[in-house]
């Protein structure tokens, strides 16, 4: 198995990416190799800060880095030799079992599309997140960014792909899925709701639960919460900021502290060929880590396989 890591992504890249690698390292097993794309020379003073080996990791040097504020199209086009670049490269060729970065998020979902490509049956990957419930345990929500519009077609494949994850990577047998809507009758929402809900409730394909509203979003109503990009980016925002209130106000909550994203490590691209993780911008080593011990969840679980089996 081989995990790459971009360790130019990021703000706090290098040094941040370098760590969690090594953090990430002691996790893995003999036979789980971390392959680091970046520049070597710049990390190296890292690892000696950590008197950790280097050697322990499979280097792919690069110089080459793509900005978090440039054009994601021309950034992959323009910029073959940047880190991103070179590592959907090797995960096309098969030389990685998967790629993550917390680098350019428009720049990943672009470098997945075009490199590794959607999962033949799949109309539009979704980037998906881990909810935490107020009892125990997560859900997923999906899509929480990649697509703003979205059709009913496409929500009804976000369940699909949804499920998956949650039956493989959370561990949730027969998972509720819900539709994230203004009211929970079946007469409510927007045009794309009211079309979408059939398409859910007639599938054999998940377990659908029905419309739920927002202040669900924490209970056991669903396990699976499907909603467009742009609902869901603005959810996701909104309960990350939930975490630092609660620093800021000087108290904590074992719930609260659940939505630190440093937990989850990143939100990996359901629905292309291979596991493709993305990291939160301001990621620490300790989202790294995490980002890198998701990446080895998805390939040992076979999620990939499991999704183009369901869409065949």
């Amino acid at each position: 198995m081989k995990i790459g890591l971009d360790i130019m992504g990021g703000d706090y890249a290098p040094r941040a990416t370098v760590l969690g690698a090594i953090e990430a390292y002691k996790s893995l097993d003999p036979n789980q190799k971390l392959v680091l794309i970046g520049d070597k020379e710049v990390s190296l003073p890292f690892f000696e800060e950590q008197n950790f080996n280097p050697d322990h990791f499979e280097f792919v040097h690069t110089k080459e880095a793509i900005g978090m504020g440039e054009h994601p199209t021309k950034a992959i086009t323009q910029k073959p030799n940047s880190s991103i670049s070179i590592g959907f490269k090797m995960l096309k060729e098969g030389a990685l079992d998967s790629f993550s970065s917390a680098g350019n998020t428009g720049a990943m979902l672009v470098g997945a599309m075009f490199s590794v490509k959607t999962v033949p049956g799949v109309i539009r990957p979704a980037i998906s997140s881990i909810v935490p419930k107020l009892k125990s345990g997560y859900g997923i929500m999906l899509d929480v960014g990649a697509n703003a519009d979205c059709k009913p077609d496409t929500l009804l494949q976000f369940g699909i792909l949804g499920r998956l994850f949650a039956e493989n990577i959370l561990g949730i047998q027969n998972p509720k899925v819900g539709l994230i809507n203004i009211g929970e009758e079946e007469e409510k929402g927007n045009l794309l709701m009211l079309a979408t809900h059939p398409l859910m409730k007639d599938t054999n394909m998940f377990n659908f639960v029905g419309n739920i509203e927002g202040r669900d979003l924490f209970d056991d109503k669903a396990d699976v919460i499907v909603c467009d990009g742009f609902t869901g980016n603005v959810m996701l925002k909104l309960a990350e900021s939930f975490y630092v209130l609660t620093l800021k106000k000087g108290f904590k909550d074992e719930f609260f502290a659940r939505f630190n994203y440093e937990q989850y490590g990143g939100s990996p691209i359901l629905g292309v060929n291979a596991p493709v993780i993305i990291g939160h911008g301001i990621s620490t080593p300790e989202a790294i880590k995490n980002m890198v011990l998701l990446s080895r969840s998805m390939i040992l679980t076979k999620l990939v396989d499991k999704i183009a089996s369901a869409f065949k």
